[in-house]
């Protein structure tokens, strides 16, 4: 299995995201894509998960994939050890910077619905009035009273409004409080507001020196706007066919969706030169 460089594989450093991209829709993660993942690390690379869900909506995935090593979650905000179950690294939102942003953000369009995933490595993710769920089988706490969203440290804030889509809150956000909080688009409806300067690529990077690796070692698979500086991080950047056009946009190669098993398909490439 060696390239044309003679290196046992390509890139020291597989990077992935998880909806949308190493997962199905169902949440799994198909035996094809498993195998190549243990072909491309039994030929020297390393695998890290990548993904805005914070480590409670990741560790289950982690697990039934006997994975041991770090992962970066929260958008960024925490580097985790899966083998050793503790953080190394948090990062949280300012509350009364995120709330300054707040109302900014409903002084122009009116009011938000909110939701909120809490520091820590059990943190809950609160669910406000109005918040639309999507049903799956991650775990919320639903609170009556919007003040308790605020109770405690958190990573994010999720924010809905019912007159706009994603992309467009997520730009009028951007242009309101660009200067205040990150705005990304995380998914069908998951738009977050993050610390400033925050982003997939910095969790990334923080993880990446851990594991003595570089951007130049790197190929990094993803399908939503919130993987744009992960890809501009990284030496490679493969947007599944079912990402968004923003990413697309900035990919260095498009492979196939995350239900035909996309990042296989990728890795198999490379395992063949």
């Amino acid at each position: 299995m060696s390239s044309a460089v003679g290196r046992p594989f390509p890139y020291k450093l597989i990077a992935t995201d998880l909806d949308g991209t190493l997962l199905r829709s169902d949440e799994s993660v198909s035996q094809r894509t498993r195998d190549a993942l243990a072909a491309a690390t039994a030929a020297g690379a390393a695998h890290i998960v990548v993904t805005g869900r914070a480590v409670p909506w990741t560790r289950h995935i982690l697990e039934d994939l006997g994975y041991e090593g770090l992962a970066v979650c929260g958008q960024g905000a925490q580097v985790y050890h899966a083998g050793e179950h503790r953080l190394l690294t948090s990062v949280t939102l300012d509350r009364q910077l995120a709330g300054l942003a707040l109302s900014k953000i409903e002084a122009e369009i009116g009011p938000l619905a909110l939701a909120a995933s809490r520091d820590g490595i059990d943190g809950e993710v609160l669910v406000g009035p109005g918040y639309q769920v999507q049903e799956g089988p991650l775990p919320v706490l639903h609170v009556e009273d919007p003040a308790e969203l605020w109770s405690a440290p958190l990573n994010k804030v999720y924010v809905q409004h019912p007159g706009y889509d994603d992309d467009a809150l997520a730009e009028i956000a951007r242009q309101v409080v660009g200067s205040l909080v990150d705005v990304v688009m995380a998914g069908a409806g998951v738009v977050e507001l993050l610390p400033l300067g925050l982003s997939k690529a910095t969790g990334l990077s923080l993880a990446a020196r851990r594991l003595g690796c570089k951007a130049r070692d790197t190929i990094a698979f993803g399908d939503m706007p919130n993987d744009i500086p992960m890809f501009g991080w990284a030496e490679h950047g493969v947007a599944m066919a079912n990402a968004h056009d923003e990413l697309k946009a900035v990919a260095h190669e498009i492979t196939a969706s995350n239900e035909d098993d996309g990042i296989a398909v990728v890795l198999e490439q490379l395992l063949q030169q």
